[in-house]
């Protein structure tokens, strides 16, 4: 049966959270990019110890925002405060529903005067584009859609950008040798110039794993031209492109959680937006998987306190969903941290599919990332009672242990506390292509900070006093 948009296809499947459990939809992907160029063990090591260099041309979804309400209707939509937001920043952006809940984030760059991109995966872009062509502002969007969509259609995979990333402690002697004179200095989240050749390169300056390192952008056509030449330079340290493998795993180290389910399937007000979507957008046929299960879609429904976004948000402007955040201020409810599994217990649980008959073995878990959903949501207890919800997971071979992301309860959130992760789905799991029949088992898992990376943890704090 076909729809004419979300808020349909939502009312005919009834039971939404039933719907998004058994959706066919895989974990996020990351397209055209090889999966391994080396091998995912050597790409990680190499963010912490030489140097990175990943390709993020083909897997984000990009837009852009041009004219004088550019900022004003950004404003509206996001918890963060514009008032020094000027042409050559970037920020860390969220945006909320009326309730307070998140409906995602991503990062915003302020290329120049009235205009503004934003770069990440496609709930933001289609709110943002919602409001640009709904709400009276005086500006013009494009949408720059990801190469998945792009190779369905028959197009190019390509972008408007070509976007890398450069990063490790050798990062700044790669960037020397590439562009042939020290490279400037640019502060944290702001963005100045490399010159490559004969390209001149946009470069952001962040610590995303903790350590030095800059995003890198500029026309398409360039982008062979210069990628080229910063692997040419990385030859004499150590540098490693990384593939599309490592590139989703880097996550577990430097405390993102890039998995929070847009906050759109309910609520009133939102039923325009939901008639607005078409019923494939990307809202309609993404799967949320795990231990975790409510039949209240709004228990999946995230805050920004929860993510770890709390210092972001600024009561300096009306935004969607002030109210709401004012009437909990102060109140965390969770904390973002890293669980730190067992290492007993995922030698265990991998250790059961060589022992187990089929069906009876524990879920699969993945390497690096043991992601099977977009939207991951693993139950964890202490003493048997839920006290929060596990995210993204993966393997670090940097710190040599599985680990994942994930929101508890304030009282638990102490480092060193020790909780259990239920580890796969009921009844044997769900009807997801990505799930085989198993057995849901219990990891024991011990608290530690978000992010757990060394340098990551002291990056983290230098970008919360920001």
């Amino acid at each position: 049966m076909s729809y004419r948009n979300l808020e349909e296809k939502l009312r005919a499947a009834g039971d939404i959270v039933a719907m998004l459990r058994n959706a066919q939809a895989p974990p996020y992907i990351y397209p055209v990019v090889p999966p391994e160029y080396s091998n995912w063990r050597d790409e990680q090591r190499a963010w912490q110890n030489s140097c990175v260099f990943f390709n993020q041309s083909y897997h984000m979804m990009e837009s852009y925002l041009e004219g004088p309400d550019a900022v004003k209707l950004l404003s509206r939509l996001g918890v963060n405060s514009f008032a020094t937001f000027t042409p050559g920043k970037a920020k860390q952006y969220v945006a909320c529903n009326e309730n307070g809940s998140v409906i995602g984030d991503g990062v915003l760059f302020h290329l120049e005067e009235n205009l503004v991109s934003f770069v990440g995966r496609p709930p933001v872009t289609n709110w943002i584009e919602y409001h640009a062509v709904t709400g009276g502002y005086d500006v013009t969007f494009q949408r720059d859609e990801r190469a998945l969509e792009r190779m369905a259609r028959g197009l190019p995979p390509q972008h408007r950008m070509y976007r890398f990333q450069v990063q490790g402690p050798l990062a700044p002697d790669v960037m020397a040798k590439a562009t042939g004179r020290p490279v400037p200095e640019i502060k944290f989240f702001q963005m100045g110039e490399f010159v490559i050749g004969k390209c001149r390169v946009r470069a952001l300056r962040h610590g995303m794993v903790g350590q030095p390192g800059w995003e890198l952008m500029g026309p398409w056509a360039e982008g062979d031209e210069v990628r080229a030449a910063i692997l040419d330079a990385g030859r004499d340290f150590d540098l490693r492109a990384a593939g599309g493998r490592t590139y989703s795993s880097n996550t577990v180290e430097s405390g993102w959680i890039p998995s929070p389910l847009p906050a759109v399937y309910t609520g009133g007000d939102l039923r325009p937006y939901r008639e607005w979507l078409a019923a494939d957008a990307y809202e309609a046929v993404t799967s949320i998987g795990g231990s975790f299960v409510s039949n209240r879609i709004e228990d999946y429904y995230l805050t920004p306190a929860d993510l770890g976004y709390g210092s972001l948000v600024k009561f300096d402007h009306d935004f969607i969903g002030r109210q709401a955040l004012e009437g909990h201020a102060g109140q965390e409810r969770r904390r973002k941290v890293t669980l730190v599994w067992d290492a007993d217990d995922v030698e265990r649980a991998t250790g059961g599919m060589l022992r187990d008959e089929y069906g009876r073995a524990p879920k699969y878990i993945d390497l690096p990332c043991a992601v099977y959903s977009t939207y991951p949501y693993d139950r964890v207890t202490k003493n048997g009672r839920t006290v929060g919800i596990s995210t993204w997971s993966g393997y670090s071979a940097n710190e040599r242990t599985m680990l994942s992301l994930a929101m508890v309860d304030v009282a638990d959130a102490t480092p060193g506390t020790a909780v259990t992760l239920v580890w796969g789905e009921e009844d044997g799991g769900t009807r997801k292509l990505t799930v085989e029949r198993h057995r849901q088992i219990e990891l024991r898992a011990t608290v530690a900070p978000a992010p757990y990376a060394r340098g990551a943890r002291e990056s983290y704090r230098v970008a919360a006093a920001r």
